[in-house]
């Protein structure tokens, strides 16, 4: 089955051309298109995406608002993929914080433009660990963040599970993991399950945001 994807920006032009990258690619499908944030909740109830892709930064409702809406109230929601002008922008990291999936640059060559959509599908990696972690290091409160400090130190990770979210946070995928630790894919699964279910976190993501604010890990 095809990564079904759902285009939101203002700019004709600019879901014109991400339309065009896509659709080249046998394994995904451009499903539908918005003009703004405000459309994203009926067009995601009826079209059922994968991926929504979406501007950070709109005249209606904004893509961290819209970020924000899909996951309230859509029982299984999409993969979000925030599209920016800019990396280094408090916007997108608002928007990681509101639970969108990653970001992309609209200056992005075509390769990177179905990498981030395919590897957001997926979701067993980061997208971009170190421009997160550049992101993280700017406006992540260096670790003062006292709900993401207690919410860690509620999780009571085991050290294998802190070993892997570390990891994690480095951007490695589950089988880069499995072979720095010598196990199998399906253990680092189950050790991923598990972080996310201990710190709530819908994804890897959410995960790693919560381990640059909590302290946890590092962003320099």
């Amino acid at each position: 089955m095809p990564v079904t994807v759902l285009l939101v920006d203002d700019e004709p032009l600019v879901r014109a051309g991400l339309r065009a990258v896509l659709e080249a690619q046998p394994d995904i499908e451009v499903v539908g298109e918005a003009a703004d944030g405000a459309a994203v909740i009926p067009l995601v109830r009826q079209l059922r995406p994968d991926v929504v892709a979406m501007d950070v930064r709109m005249p209606l409702l904004d893509g961290i608002e819209a970020t924000r809406a899909v996951l309230r109230t859509i029982e299984k929601p999409p993969k979000i993929l925030v599209v920016t002008t800019f990396e280094n922008d408090e916007y997108v990291y608002e928007a990681l914080r509101a639970g969108a999936d990653g970001f992309l640059l609209k200056r992005a060559r075509p390769a990177e433009i179905v990498h981030a959509v395919r590897l957001v599908a997926e979701g067993e990696s980061l997208l971009f660990p170190a421009s997160v972690r550049r992101l993280a290091a700017e406006y992540g409160e260096g670790g003062g963040n006292r709900a993401a400090r207690a919410a860690m130190e509620r999780a009571q990770l085991t050290e294998r599970e802190a070993e892997v979210l570390r990891l994690m946070a480095r951007g490695l995928s589950n089988a880069e993991i499995a072979e720095r630790l010598i196990v199998g894919t399906e253990t680092v699964k189950s050790h991923v399950s598990g972080v996310l279910a201990k710190l709530g976190a819908r994804d890897r993501t959410q995960a790693v945001i919560a381990a640059y604010e909590s302290g946890f890990v590092a962003p320099g």
